[in-house]
């Protein structure tokens, strides 16, 4: 086996009823649990990212602090360490979980390979040390760390696929362009049912 899941951020803070909560954002985490349940059999190693932010400062002008929010560069203080918000979903069985990477902690970080697991070491290390060379890509959210996790392991040379019935965006037009971004560089964007045909 060749081929990593990557579960992007499904975390209570962008979850409905969230800091920054994705419309769907609930159904993907049992979406993703459902997924394992059947197909954990598929995947060399599951890596999930969380974003995992200070509490004491503004992460690099990540939090707005002085102005409202421009929801680009500058969010709603969330996902903060140690906090409800930053736990993962409860709809998420996180017990499959093989690798854990915390992203953020002080800097804005949106891609998992800007993470590190609880060793400090980062998603390329443990990808080049198991010989992963295919990635498939669920989680939160599409138009944000979701398109910079993909972009990010196709520049890392991995095939990669996105599962559009397993992620949820901030918006749908939003999404929609990440998805075709990540379609035109090279990510093969399909749904989960590939892996009830491929075991057919």
């Amino acid at each position: 086996m060749t081929r990593a899941l990557f579960i992007i951020d499904v975390q209570n803070d962008f979850t409905e009823g969230g800091a920054l909560g994705v419309q769907g954002g609930a159904a993907v985490a049992a979406g993703v649990t459902e997924l394992l349940e059947k197909h954990r059999d598929v995947y060399k190693v599951v890596v999930a990212s969380r974003d995992w932010h200070d509490a004491d400062n503004d992460n690099g002008g990540h939090f707005a602090t002085d102005d409202e929010p421009d929801f680009v560069d500058t969010w709603p203080e969330h996902c903060v360490a140690g906090s409800d918000g930053a736990e993962y979903h409860p709809a998420f069985d996180a017990s499959v979980v093989d690798i854990h990477v915390r992203k953020g902690q002080g800097v804005p970080a949106y891609s998992i390979f800007e993470g590190i697991d609880d060793d400090g070491r980062p998603v390329a290390h443990h990808l080049d040390e198991l010989g992963i060379t295919d990635v498939d890509l669920v989680g939160l959210a599409t138009d944000y760390c979701v398109r910079a996790s993909g972009l990010d392991a196709i520049e890392h040379g991995r095939h990669v696929r996105v599962f559009t019935d397993l992620v949820a965006g901030v918006t749908p037009a939003s999404s929609d362009a990440a998805l075709a971004e990540l379609g035109h560089a090279g990510a093969e964007i399909t749904e989960s049912s590939v892996l009830d045909e491929a075991t057919a």
